[in-house]
């Protein structure tokens, strides 16, 4: 997508802090984090959201779980925990039309 948002920051017309990136995946600081650490990971294929995640095939929704596990490894809160959420639509409050998981952690989460 030429306008999306993160698309132009997979392809690097737009910086952001890279925290973990392979040929599939890129993961990010959130530029407003919501906790002590709170990343964002994006597939590099737009796909609008979590719904269209059919269209992958099984090994590429493995290779997101894989990319969350790795960037919690990375950031050092894989042992003490943290949360992964992913907004789907407006009612649940997604602000951007490309699928993120966002990975939050670094402290004692809140409930919802």
């Amino acid at each position: 997508m030429e306008d999306c948002i993160f698309c132009k920051i997979v392809r690097g017309e737009i910086p952001a802090e890279r925290v973990l990136e392979d040929d599939r995946f890129l993961a990010i600081k959130d530029l407003h984090p919501k906790a002590p650490v709170h990343v964002l990971v994006l597939p590099k294929e737009h796909l609008a959201s979590l719904d269209q995640v059919g269209q992958w095939r099984a090994d590429q929704s493995h290779a997101l779980l894989e990319c969350i596990v790795a960037v919690a490894d990375k950031l050092g809160i894989r042992e003490s925990g943290y949360r992964i959420v992913s907004n789907v639509g407006p009612d649940a409050g997604q602000e951007v039309d490309h699928l993120h998981v966002h990975v939050l952690g670094g402290e004692r989460l809140g409930g919802f």
